[in-house]
Parts: structure tokens; C-alpha cells; sequence
């Protein structure tokens, strides 16, 4: 396929693939460190699967790295990841008393070590092997089984093989230490000695070739792993992470893995490497998203309130600034996703292609910028993304609203690019009950409440910048969408609000989680609260584990699909935030608890989307398939159940942290240390009824809502 004009290799692929990721082999290992992943078998080999590989920026630079020993393979022991992208494999070889220890590490490549030990009181000779080879497949074919196998070209160099051609502008080569033989079959292979009751080792170096220039591979052999520099960002990241203790079932073991999880999740721009962003999931999605990176770090912002500021200022770096239908670019508008398999030698992610086509990312960006001045960051060092801010609501009253009816519409530009724009973007997710798929352009109910909550965000900015006449405006405009929704997208019938308007500006009228997220971004009027509470604990709604994303009389629900009756955890998180932001504790807690079950029954790890199947048909959630493990907003959705459970709503400019814990039955203790917040490290406690916060700056006070619903102000130091 021929890339459209001002677009790279990667961008050539449609933009709008297939619903479905391929499976990942439950006793695959997956390694991911910032845009590189590696997908091996159980045992370390490469190219057992059709999705085994190393992957650098979104080319499979090595599909086949398979070890033998004296002519046989390795039997897989056992295996465990100590740390995102570390592995160590130990197997038996049939040579006895021969064992074979691997461990991989990713990082822009490979370091991938072998230690023969030899349990016998004798020495061994042995005949050491790695068959190397790579088809240099795009992510997208690989990731749609479209990767036809065609094998990439090897040359021998001095002291590496190479796969592919010497000037191409993406091969890779294979570094052995120490010097091997190399064949132009792809082998690598020494003849050694194992003493007895000893040792022998070696290494590869496996490494990207983009532009004609090598990537160094952030492992290599001639140094230690742990002085590497993914080794000690991690370092540092898990031992900054707040720490919680516990009595809610679930909930510690969820945030530990959350801690894990997001850690491993974060990549960085080589252009700014001290602004870490987090990609939206492994193994296929090691990339900067729009809305899942935003979403994801507005959850984490229990975590580390960096981990947002660096995002937005990204996205401000690369919102657009032109009208270019090939990528659905408008000025002002934030992006949908970056992907780096162009030609260029650079993995920085302004060099990559970019695709605009997304209808939430814009407002989200607006309402996060807003949300980081309450939690304690500076005015002076948001400054900088007004002018991104101004854009972004430009875009919303401009090109995301073509017709100017008061409403963001999308509608892809291109063909290649995505039919449906909001966080359900599969073909299919946007349909009337009886089944009839909605036509553009499209409204969506969940991005009009964005809207609002943007609007109302840039007021606030507008206010600490002291333009008050935008920032009256602005509130004017929140004003008029909110009336204007809660009469348009209002269906009495159902006593629900519509999925979305469509190109007619007929209702949709399928019931569907999206309407939590109102509740959430606080347009929903009050007097429709209990409704929306209703709906969304229906057992239509609700299956057990959490909020279904389509409710069960709707003709296309079905508990298996994506997006039209599966559980999304992010999704059910926001419920729980809007619930709780409405007032409606029990219905809160209720959803809370019945997706910390689910994570209980994955050891705290939360999957992007489980099946819909309910409680009541099988005691444990389905997994589906499919799903990125770990996956951005599904990690960071435990920090966003723990600070509604904490009713944690911090205003730094007002000078105020409101609190009003309160835990699922049976619980009653509650702690966590070193949460960031103001610059400083804040610990809250709770004990029954006591509330203890230690750690805020002088400027703070704690306002704790009493159960009657009033205020009050107590000497928290």
C-alpha cells in the first residue's frame, strides 16, 4: 500500500485495524521497556508463534532466535520476570548433567544471556547454537497475522550477522560475545568446553538498524544490566510509589500491581527523555495514545503528578497545527496516536506519524491541564500549555464542530482512519437498540460530557491567567451545552441518556456505560442522577464483576465482543467516580467491590476489557483473549477506586483538600503513605470513623464532609 502524502511506512497501514489483537500464548512471555517488546516462548526461544518476536519501534526486527545445545532444544523449566524487561529461564538439555539459565533483557533491542552449568564431575564438550532470522514485519501485519514471512537477507560483518540489507532503513544486526562463528545461514556457534561441576557463558546483542544507523540497545553485554539505564529509572520509580495498607479486599494487591504495571508501561522520547509518558498497552500499543495516556496519568496522579505534566506537554508539542485529511489533523486538535515505523534513525516520538482522529482526546487534554493546577502544580510551570489550552477549545467550537450545533462531532477524514472516535472505537459500537449501526458523524454522549468538563476547565485556567472575559465566556459555554444535552440526549422513555446523536441528530438510544462518564465530567442533571445510578447497577448493566459496556436487551450485546457487552475496568472505574461525584455512595461501593473481586481473581492484575458474562452463570470473571496485559488505563484504575473510596478531591489554589472516606462493608482500615501532592508527601489514614492527614503544607486545609453532607474544617498537622 502506496502511504499517503506527508506519511511514513507506518501510516500506510489503515488506522482503522481490526477490532481484535491476535492471542498472546498463555505461557508466552511478554518484556516490555519503553517503544521495544519481546514476545518468547516459556523457555526464551523465539518463533514458536506467529507473534514471537523483537519488537523496536514498531518493526519486528528478530522473529527467530532459537537455541540448541549439542543439536537439541532447550526443555523449559520455569520461568519469572523480576522485572518488566528482565526474564530468566532455566531448562534441562539432553546433553547430562547440562543446564541451561537465559535471561533476556529488552531495551531499543535485546541482551540476551546463556549460562551452561555443568552438574557432572566431568568436563563436557558441547555444541553451542542461536539460529537468528527476521521477516522485518510491521507491527500492524504482524498484529493482524497479515506478515507473509518472507525472510529479511543475511550478511556477516566483522563480528555481527545482519538481517537484512547493509544500507536498508530497517534491518537489524546480532552481536555475539564472545566472537562466535558466523554463517550465512543465520547461525551462531561455538564449540566449548563446560568444566566439570562449572560454568561457560555468553551473549547477543540484538539490535535495530533504523535509517541506516544502529540503535544501541540500551543492555549490552560488556556491562553490568543493573547500571543500565531502564534499571535505574525503575529503581527510581518503585521507590517513589506511595505505599497503602488495607483491610478492602483486593485493594492493596491491586495498587501494588497498578505500581508495577505503570512503571513498566512509562516510555521515553530520547528528545525529552526527563518527560516520560505512559503508553496504552503491551504488547501491541507501545505508544503515546491520547486519551489512554491522558486518562491513564489523570488516575495516577496519586502516583506521580510528573507522569501527567509530562504528558500534556507532549501532546501540546505535537497537537495539530494544519488541516491534513490523510491523518485527520486539525489545528487544535490532540492526537490519537503516534507509531514509529518510518525510516527515520530517531525512536523520538515527533518523528513518528501521527493520527489525529480522535473525538475526547481534545477535551481530555483541556480538563487534565486544569486538574494538575489543583493538585499542586505550579501555575508558572502550566503557563507554557495555555496557548495549547486556547487551541484545544478553539478546535472544540471550530473544526470538532463542524455543523455548529454546540456539539464535537467525528467523522473520519480518510478511509484508513477510525469510523467510531471515541474510546470505543471499534467499527461497530455505535448502534440503536434494535441493532441498526449509527451513521455519521456522530455525537457522542460521553465526549459532549468531556466537553463540559473542558469548558468549565478552561475557565478555571482562563481565571488564574486573569482573563476574566474568557473565563466567563467559557463558563457560558459549559452553560449552554449542558442545557442543550440534558434536553437532546435525554430519552424519557428508557429514563437513560442516548449513546449518541447521529448524523440525523436522531438519538441513539442503545443503553450503554458510556452514560457513567456524565456523571463523572458532572453534566447530568440532578434530578436524572437516581436513573443513571439505576442503569448502571442494572443486572443489564452489571453483571457481577462490573459495568458491562452494553446493556443485555440490546440487539448487538454480546458478553464476548470488544465493545458491545464486555467489562472494561477503566470504564467501570469511571463509573465508580461518577457515582460517588453524584452522591450515590452505596451504588459506588457496590461497583467497587465487584471489580476488586475481579481483580482477585487475576492477582491484582487488571486486564484491558474481561468477558460480560455475569456472576450468576460462572464464579469467576471470563477473560477475554485478546486483552493487553498490562494495559495503561486498566492498570491505573485501582488509584482511581482508591481515591473515590477516599472521596480525595484536592483544590490547591483554593487552598483545601476535600475528604470524605468511606470503605465497602466490613472494612474499616485504610493508609496511605507518601501520596504527592503539592509539592510534598501526604499520608492519610483512616480508622472507622477517625480521618488522620499528615504531611500537608501549611497553605492546606482538610475539609471533611460529616455524614449529613456538611463541611468541616479540622487541624490536620
Amino acid at each position: 500500500m502506496v502511504a499517503p502524502p506527508g506519511l511514513g511506512e507506518a501510516a500506510a497501514e489503515a488506522w482503522s485495524f481490526a477490532d481484535e489483537s491476535p492471542t498472546v500464548p498463555a505461557l508466552s512471555l511478554t518484556l516490555i521497556e519503553g517503544t521495544s517488546f519481546v514476545i518468547c516462548g516459556g523457555g526464551g526461544d523465539i518463533g514458536d508463534g506467529p507473534v514471537d518476536g523483537v519488537f523496536v519501534g514498531d518493526t519486528r526486527i528478530c522473529d527467530r532466535l532459537v537455541l540448541t545445545v549439542n543439536g537439541d532444544r532447550i526443555e523449559s523449566l520455569a520461568a519469572t520476570q523480576p522485572l518488566p524487561f528482565q526474564s530468566v529461564m532455566v531448562g534441562r538439555t539432553r546433553t547430562p548433567g547440562i543446564a541451561a539459565f537465559r535471561e533476556h533483557w529488552v531495551g531499543s533491542g535485546l541482551r540476551t544471556d546463556l549460562r551452561l552449568h555443568n552438574y557432572s564431575p566431568e568436563p563436557q564438550q558441547v555444541h553451542v547454537v542461536y539460529t537468528v532470522g527476521s521477516d522485518l514485519a510491521g507491527l500492524f501485519e504482524v498484529k493482524e497475522g497479515r506478515a507473509v514471512g518472507d525472510r529479511a537477507p543475511v550478511w556477516i560483518g566483522e563480528g555481527v550477522i545482519g538481517l537484512g540489507t547493509r544500507d536498508g532503513h530497517r534491518s537489524a544486526t546480532v552481536r555475539p560475545s564472545p566472537p562466535a562463528r558466523l554463517d550465512s545461514d543465520g547461525t551462531v556457534s561455538w564449540d566449548v568446553e563446560v568444566p566439570a561441576r562449572g560454568e561457560w557463558t555468553c551473549c547477543l546483542e540484538l539490535a535495530a538498524v533504523r535509517g541506516g544507523e544502529e540503535v544501541p540497545p540500551s543492555y549490552r553485554c560488556d556491562s553490568p544490566p543493573e547500571t543500565a539505564v531502564p534499571s535505574a529509572r525503575e529503581a527510581r520509580w518503585r521507590a517513589t510509589l506511595p505505599a497503602l495498607t488495607t483491610d478492602v479486599p483486593g485493594l492493596a494487591e491491586a495498587i501494588n500491581r497498578a505500581g508495577y504495571d505503570l512503571g513498566a508501561l512509562r516510555i521515553f522520547d530520547p528528545d525529552y527523555p526527563e518527560e516520560p509518558v505512559v503508553a496504552a498497552g503491551a504488547p501491541w500499543f507501545m505508544t503515546l495514545f491520547g486519551r489512554d495516556s491522558l486518562l491513564t496519568s489523570w488516575m495516577a496522579l496519586m502516583f506521580d503528578p510528573k507522569l501527567a505534566l509530562s504528558t500534556v506537554r507532549t501532546l501540546a508539542r505535537l497537537q495539530g497545527t494544519k488541516t491534513n485529511p490523510a491523518s485527520d489533523e486539525q489545528p487544535g486538535r490532540i492526537l490519537h496516536e503516534v507509531r514509529l515505523g518510518g525510516s527515520s534513525a530517531s525512536l523520538a516520538l515527533g518523528k513518528g506519524d501521527i493520527y489525529y482522529g480522535s473525538a475526547d482526546s481534545t477535551p481530555l487534554f483541556v480538563m487534565l491541564v486544569a486538574e494538575l493546577r489543583r493538585w499542586g502544580v505550579p501555575f508558572a510551570d502550566l503557563q507554557s500549555l495555555l496557548p495549547a489550552v486556547d487551541a484545544a477549545l478553539g478546535w472544540m467550537a471550530g473544526p470538532g464542530d463542524p455543523d455548529g450545533d454546540g456539539y464535537i462531532e467525528c467523522q473520519r477524514a480518510t478511509p484508513r482512519g477510525l469510523v467510531n472516535q471515541g474510546w470505543k472505537d471499534s467499527w461497530d459500537s455505535a448502534s440503536f437498540a434494535d441493532g441498526r449501526l449509527a451513521g455519521g458523524p456522530l455525537a457522542l454522549v460521553e465526549v459532549q460530557a468531556y466537553a463540559y468538563g473542558a469548558w468549565l476547565a478552561g475557565a478555571e485556567l482562563a481565571d488564574a491567567a486573569g482573563d476574566q472575559i474568557a473565563a466567563a465566556a467559557r463558563r457560558n459555554s459549559a452553560a449552554q451545552l449542558r442545557e442543550q444535552f440534558n434536553r437532546e440526549f435525554w430519552l424519557p422513555d428508557q429514563e437513560a441518556y442516548a449513546l449518541a446523536l447521529d448524523g440525523d441528530k436522531r438519538p441513539v438510544d442503545a443503553i450503554a456505560s458510556n452514560m457513567g462518564h456524565c456523571l463523572w465530567a458532572g453534566i447530568v442533571d440532578p434530578d436524572r442522577v437516581a436513573a443513571v445510578s439505576r442503569w448502571l447497577l442494572s443486572p443489564e448493566l452489571c453483571g457481577g464483576w462490573g459495568v458491562r459496556t452494553l446493556a443485555t436487551s440490546m440487539n448487538r450485546y454480546n458478553p464476548l465482543s470488544y465493545h458491545n457487552g464486555s467489562v472494561w475496568p477503566h470504564d467501570t472505574a469511571i463509573c465508580i467516580a461518577g457515582l460517588r461525584r453524584a452522591g450515590r455512595i452505596d451504588e459506588a461501593l457496590q461497583l467497587a467491590s465487584a471489580l476488586l473481586d475481579a481483580s482477585i481473581a487475576t492477582r491484582g492484575e487488571m486486564p484491558e476489557l474481561f468477558s460480560g458474562i455475569g456472576r450468576e452463570q460462572i464464579a469467576v470473571p471470563v477473560q477475554y483473549p485478546a486483552s493487553c496485559r498490562p494495559q495503561a488505563w486498566a492498570s491505573a484504575s485501582p488509584l482511581l477506586i482508591l481515591r473515590s473510596l477516599l472521596g480525595l478531591e484536592p483544590n490547591v489554589p483554593a487552598g483545601r483538600i476535600d475528604l470524605d472516606p468511606v470503605l465497602p462493608g466490613g472494612a474499616t482500615r485504610l493508609r496511605l503513605d507518601a501520596m504527592p501532592l503539592a509539592g510534598g508527601a501526604v499520608s492519610i489514614e483512616v480508622d472507622g470513623d477517625a480521618l488522620a492527614v499528615r504531611g500537608l503544607p501549611s497553605t492546606l486545609a482538610v475539609v471533611r464532609h460529616n455524614p449529613a453532607g456538611a463541611a468541616q474544617a479540622f487541624d490536620s498537622r
